[in-house]
């Protein structure tokens, strides 16, 4: 178990891609991620700047008032010991009108920008599910569902994340404009010495990203194996307490998430360095500032208002600096986590659908011609050269060994993919030529493996369609399910939990059948769909079915079986072998012709008499 690889291939490439580039080109990709979720909240986006560039100018706005009142306020005070209530009054409205423009301008900043975030996520991860409801089952099976819960969750926070702090960075590039522009107005040759740290800001930065960038790649990726291997510990807990493998998935768990551990330490690390840098350069500039002021105040070159405010604009012009550091800071984790969301985006495996209908309504004929099929991952086929017709309302039993290829001919008859050679029919129309919703009205799958949903017995039985009650009813008493049903505390609203753990596996089944009948299928697919419900219930639900099809009100029913009483009630048996159909008729002349045939189905009943 702890062989298991952890981390997902595409988040692999991603950071590697990532760590190979150069800085320039993770800015570039950044900047047209960037332009990308501008286009897509411009309105709102430009809102939020102009909040941030509110909140910018009223900062500046701030040092020109508390120059002004150091000179007309403060130094008369000092001077000839009293305040002038007129100055008083205006320096208090002055600062007042500056403080309420510059909340304003937090609040438009931040409510705003919020927003942009927000929806940007939101649309992005509808667009991330929408993806993966379209994508063909094929696509799914290549890719781990603790991949594609990151790539929906963390993978799309991470890629808009740069948004958070992004308007506010905007609107302080026009503080610093601002700033420096009061700065030289104000005073040119404290601006000039002030301004000696900035190069060495803007040295520091380019360093900062480059060593940092593929740092954060590395982890973001990580972020993804994390999510993987919790998913499928999680998913796979039934097996690993029974099995008492605790201790091994734990460690599992351990391994990745210490590797995240150290990898979010080093970026860490590098922060630890660089950061103090970025917040101490500023501050020497204001102390070269302060130390040249007093002697120009002293020599009378300058005023000490004009001192006091340059001074408070560079603890002003510090900060656009760092606003800009957390930017760019952002862009490697959100360009990662973007490549790993447009993975998805950009699949172009969706299965198209055609425009036509079937006519007419009861059980429909099904033929299966010449179908040739092999998984993408395959060097064999898994079907060859199937070739079948089953005339309405007959009920055909496939019978095979494990391997045979049965659940792959119901994925195909169900159109959960599309074989490779060959064609599927019902009623003489190809399925690819139905529309999704005729194709989902004509035929239902009951799969091999049962999942309910953490809602109602209702809601698992309808999935939200338009099924009154009644019709609820007919289609559990039709599968045996009516009565532990009525016996729950609520009835049809009763709640099942997670994955329906409340009930029993039959139980579980009995409920899968429901939710396909209750559609009133032409054709019903059951995938050993009644493995788990005890042979005495599963032979009164097929009884059921067919005594629905000889009143012409049931489907046409292809029903994966193993067990002798199940096939006995077959019309007609099909039995397959490595992929082909090695022969078929009733299960009385297959017996008396196929020594295969006769040992797989005898199998079950030997196995069952050993145990016994």
């Amino acid at each position: 178990m702890s062989d298991r690889a952890v981390a997902d291939p595409s988040a692999d490439k991603a950071s590697s891609d990532l760590g190979s580039d150069r800085s320039d080109q993770i800015t570039r990709r950044g900047f047209a991620l960037l332009g990308r979720g501008i286009r897509e909240q411009r309105l709102l986006f430009w809102v939020s700047v102009i909040g941030s560039v509110l909140f910018g100018f009223m900062t500046v706005a701030d040092a020109r008032v508390l120059g002004w009142a150091t000179e007309h306020v403060i130094r008369p005070s000092f001077e000839r010991g009293d305040v002038t209530e007129g100055a008083l009054v205006a320096a208090i409205a002055m600062f007042m009108v500056v403080a309420v423009l510059r909340a304003l301008g937090i609040v438009g900043r931040r409510l705003i920008g919020g927003i942009v975030y927000y929806r940007l996520v939101a649309d992005t991860r509808r667009k991330v599910t929408r993806q993966y409801l379209t994508l063909p089952m094929s696509w799914h099976h290549r890719h781990p569902t603790g991949q594609l819960l990151s790539n929906a969750n963390a993978d799309v926070e991470g890629a808009w994340a740069v948004f958070m702090p992004l308007p506010m960075a905007i609107g302080v590039i026009a503080m610093l404009v601002a700033a420096i522009y009061e700065m030289v107005r104000t005073d040119l040759v404290l601006t000039l010495v002030g301004l000696v740290v900035f190069p060495a800001l803007f040295v520091i930065n380019v360093f900062y990203q480059r060593w940092l960038s593929p740092k954060v790649a590395y982890a973001q990726s990580l972020r993804g194996s994390v999510s993987a291997v919790a998913h499928e510990s999680f998913d796979g807990a039934l097996v690993v307490k029974s099995l008492g493998r605790e201790t091994d998935e734990t460690d599992r768990f351990r391994d990745v998430s210490h590797e995240l551990r150290d990898a979010n330490i080093a970026v860490g690390r590098i922060r630890s360095i660089f950061d103090p840098l970025l917040e101490v350069l500023p501050n020497i500039g204001i102390l070269l500032v302060i130390l040249l002021g007093v002697g120009r105040v002293a020599s009378g070159a300058a005023d000490p208002g004009d001192v006091v405010s340059v001074a408070y604009l560079f603890t002003v012009v510090a900060f656009p600096v760092r606003a800009i550091g957390w930017v760019l800071g952002e862009l490697p984790r959100s360009v990662v986590s973007w490549e790993r969301v447009r993975s998805v985006l950009d699949e172009r495996g969706s299965m198209d659908y055609g425009d036509g209908s079937l006519a007419g309504a009861g059980a429909v004929a099904l033929g299966v011609r010449d179908v040739t099929f092999r998984y993408a991952d395959s060097e064999r086929d898994v079907l060859k050269g199937i070739d079948l017709e089953v005339e309405p309302g007959q009920v055909v039993a496939v019978v095979g060994a494990t391997g045979s290829g049965k659940s792959t001919l119901t994925s195909l008859l169900t159109r959960l993919v599309d074989p490779q050679a060959g064609s599927i029919l019902v009623d003489d129309r190809d399925i690819r030529d139905l529309t999704h919703d005729d194709l989902a009205r004509t035929i239902a799958v009951v799969p091999q493996g049962t999942f309910l949903f953490d809602d109602s017995v209702r809601e698992n039985v309808t999935l939200g369609g338009d099924f009154s009650d009644e019709l609820v009813w007919d289609a559990l008493r039709t599968v045996q399910a009516a009565d532990f049903v009525a016996a729950l505390a609520d009835g049809l609203d009763a709640q099942l939990g997670e994955r329906g753990t409340s009930l029993s596996g039959g139980q579980r089944q009995r409920l899968s059948l429901a939710r396909a009948l209750v559609r009133n299928p032409r054709l019903l697919v059951m995938d050993d769909a009644t493995s788990a419900v005890d042979p005495e219930v599963e032979q009164r639900i097929l009884r059921a079915l067919a005594a629905h099809t000889a009143d012409d009100n049931g489907p046409t029913v292809l029903v994966v079986a193993y067990r002798k009483a199940t096939i006995a009630l077959a019309d007609e048996v099909v039995f397959l072998d490595d992929g082909v159909i090695a022969d078929r008729g009733t299960h009385d002349e297959l017996v008396a012709r196929s020594a295969d045939y006769r040992d797989l189905v005898n199998a079950y009943d030997q196995a069952r008499e050993a145990l016994s």
